[in-house]
């Protein structure tokens, strides 16, 4: 038995958020030279915004007008985008590849039933037994069928009808941490010889009210009309700003996309997650961790979600440890996306990687990079709990 480590690539790239659909529409965003204008919706929700999604023809994903019916945005996105990432990666047609591929979602767990969630904050406001009162609701108020149309494992369950990705599935769940997890276990089973091809991403719908309502409950939203996050300490609310966007990648030992002739974009070097308490210096203690001996990286493509406070100690971490690395937060251009802000993170360093150009800057005071990069640090810090790093290298052309 080998046991090798094996070496981790990126071969595949689907990715949507407000900017566009695809790769082309991102490496745009990349080259350019100037800070990117933000698409950003603040009046359907007032007083927050949101970055929404694109046009999107879901049929160029999802041929089948039954299959989109039975999904909601949220599934139809994850679909979509998977369907992107197989046709970059050249597999999408490859009945053999998509038969023995693993496949890992980072899901959330679907729409709520506002009407009985209001129903319920308002008979708690004078009912003294809160507890017997949630119980009573839950038991005679909620639909059954809501339920069923929104188990977090339809996401995959869908990706398998409709492009016949058929070999070992999982699906976490758990808001950032769940897309941390996920990578982390498709890199882990690739490099140990587990799996040689994984499919593994998620996708968030910002555009739900029930959504506002969550975030809303420890006043984590951005109020007003959008800031850079840079300036979101000085307006209203936490800070954050949600974005409908979705990205799933595909990755292979290097062994197996150099047998096909595959087009890599970078080599994953290593991948960590972790959670725990925010007191006492404990998130600063947990991101040291994860990059001692880590040499400086050019670029560190960060995935702060902007709630203001956790934002600014994050940034201190990388400004100390890395003073002369560049610093991109996509969530300036794309919003924040819960379980796909990680994979979005890597969708986008790789593309940086793979990029014979400079990187554009996220913030009107971000420090100018005038050469292209070989090596990136990739982050996502939780709004609430749970951090994850990457590091990312080039590998250049094809296999």
């Amino acid at each position: 038995m080998n046991t090798t480590p094996q070496r981790v690539v990126i071969t595949g790239i689907g990715i949507v958020t407000s900017l566009g659909v695809g790769r082309s529409a991102h490496e745009a965003l990349l080259a350019g030279t100037t800070s990117p204008e933000p698409v950003v919706d603040s009046a359907r929700y007032a007083p927050y915004s949101v970055h929404p999604l694109p046009e999107i023809d879901w049929s160029a994903q999802i041929p089948k007008r039954g299959d989109q019916r039975q999904m909601d945005d949220w599934q139809r996105l994850g679909v979509f985008t998977a369907g992107l990432a197989l046709e970059d990666a050249g597999l999408k047609d490859d009945a053999e590849a998509t038969a023995s591929m693993d496949m890992i979602v980072a899901a959330g767990g679907g729409e709520r039933d506002l009407t009985v969630d209001t129903l319920i904050i308002d008979e708690a406001a004078n009912h003294n037994d809160r507890e017997r009162l949630l119980n009573e609701k839950l038991m005679t108020e909620l639909r059954p069928t809501l339920f069923l149309a929104q188990l977090s494992n339809l996401m995959a369950g869908n990706i398998s009808i409709v492009h016949k990705v058929t070999g070992s599935s999982r699906t976490f769940m758990g808001e950032e941490a769940a897309g941390i997890s996920a990578v982390e276990t498709a890199f882990a089973r690739i490099r140990a010889g587990q799996s040689t091809h994984a499919l593994v991403g998620g996708g968030h719908v910002a555009e739900r009210p029930d959504m506002h309502f969550v975030f809303e409950g420890i006043q984590a939203l951005a109020q007003g009309d959008w800031q850079p996050l840079v300036a979101r300490s000085n307006q209203a609310g936490g800070g954050i700003v949600l974005g409908s966007a979705a990205c799933f990648l595909v990755l292979e030992s290097l062994d197996r996309a150099t047998a096909r002739g595959a087009t890599i974009y970078a080599e994953i070097e290593a991948v960590e997650g972790d959670r725990g308490s925010r007191d006492d210096e404990g998130l600063e203690r947990r991101l040291q961790s994860m990059i001692d001996g880590a040499a400086t990286p050019d670029l560190i493509v960060s995935g702060a979600s902007g709630l203001v406070g956790i934002t600014e100690r994050e940034a201190s971490v990388w400004r100390n440890s890395f003073p002369d690395a560049i610093l991109r937060r996509y969530a300036n251009v794309v919003g924040h996306a819960l379980e796909a802000q990680f994979p979005i993170g890597l969708g986008l360093a790789a593309l940086a990687l793979k990029a014979d150009v400079a990187i554009a800057p996220f913030e009107a005071d971000d420090k100018a990079l005038d050469k292209p990069v070989d090596t990136a640090l990739v982050t996502t810090v939780g709004y609430v709990r749970g951090e994850g790093v990457a590091r990312l290298s080039r590998v250049g052309g094809k296999a």
